[in-house]
């Protein structure tokens, strides 16, 4: 079975922390840094993924202040 890509990874678990109530709209996703060393990747595919988590409506990117979990996330 194909190894799934990092970012595909980071997406599933950000949506499924959101719609299993461990993260709540307003909270803080951890930082580019953090989730570097969480996947053991490099700071482009977390990019990716937070930027397609942002184009979806899961999260809000704020620059210089982090991702936050949007106010009203999809359904």
């Amino acid at each position: 079975m194909p190894r799934q890509p990092v970012y595909e990874q980071i997406i599933s678990d950000v949506i499924a922390s959101i719609q299993s109530g461990t993260l709540h709209p307003g909270d803080k996703l951890p930082s580019i840094a953090e989730l570097c060393e969480q996947y053991r990747a490099s700071p482009t595919p977390i990019r990716f993924a937070l930027r397609i988590l942002d184009e979806r409506g899961w999260i809000e990117v704020h620059q210089g202040k982090g991702s936050f979990v949007a106010a009203k996330p999809p359904a």
